[in-house]
């Protein structure tokens, strides 16, 4: 008997859940913006940036970010934040991008990268900015930058912020551009 009303509950609940309208982006729009230097990062060109395209695939997003003027052949780390500068707030590890001997790298990244992109802790806490990190201290401290260690990658031994979503105002970050399918 248990059995059988645990089992109808649980398909009453699947029905349910089901039914439920998904959120997303409207399938096929994107949107592109730049990724600015961080002021800090006065070790690496000034005419340093990141392109990032944002494509919606309906139930998730790709974000194909192409990276210039950084540092040649290092590994960086790209970050999906709260807040464009310091204190950067909750932040969510992305993924690796290495730049070749011109200083140029190219990532690629699926998930949700809209107005979609939150965590929940009492309250739903926006992220709708980037940043990207040197992925080591060494790397960082070997091109001139500030010997400042940082938790941005797996070991926590990152360097510095190099490039972030700064020229977006906080609370208005470019991941908000990606809108719910009305």
């Amino acid at each position: 008997m248990k059995k059988t009303i645990w089992t109808a509950a649980m398909a009453a609940l699947m029905a349910l859940v089901s039914a439920v309208p998904q959120a997303a982006a409207a399938t096929g729009q994107s949107v592109t913006f730049r990724m600015a230097r961080a002021s800090a990062a006065t070790c690496i060109s000034e005419n340093a940036y990141a392109r990032v395209t944002l494509s919606d695939l309906g139930s998730v997003q790709n974000m194909h970010v192409e990276v210039v003027g950084l540092t040649p052949n290092n590994e960086f780390t790209l970050f999906v934040i709260q807040h464009p500068n310091f204190p950067f707030g909750i932040s969510w590890y992305q993924g690796d991008i290495e730049t070749d001997a011109t200083g140029r790298g190219v990532g690629d990244f699926t998930g949700i990268f809209s107005a979609e992109t939150f965590v929940l802790t009492d309250t739903p806490v926006q992220l709708d900015h980037l940043g990207i990190w040197f992925a080591a201290s060494s790397d960082a401290i070997q091109a001139g930058c500030p010997s400042l260690s940082t938790p941005f990658d797996g070991d926590h031994e990152a360097g510095i912020l190099v490039l972030s979503t700064s020229n977006f105002p906080d609370g208005h970050g470019p991941l908000l551009k990606l809108k719910e399918e009305e």
